[in-house]
């Protein structure tokens, strides 16, 4: 499982999607990437969706969430 913490980046004001995909890239047959947002990622969602990953996101509290995608069966 690859591991993506977007929170550091996003509180340095930088944008994470190009780190985000570049994990995508790396991930394994199979493996899975979780995204560490202070938001739900739903643009994110959208885009890994098209490309065929599944998700669950899960609300951590605090404005944190996680979101772990899975390549669609």
């Amino acid at each position: 499982m690859a591991t993506v913490d977007a929170r550091p980046l996003i509180a340095a004001g930088d944008e994470p999607f190009d780190a985000i995909m570049a994990a995508v890239r790396a991930l394994a047959p199979r493996e899975e990437l979780v995204v560490l947002a202070p938001f739900e990622p739903v643009p994110l969602e959208g885009v890994l969706g098209a490309q065929g990953f599944d998700y669950v996101a899960e609300d951590l509290g605090d404005g944190d969430w996680r979101v772990t995608f899975r390549p669609a069966s």
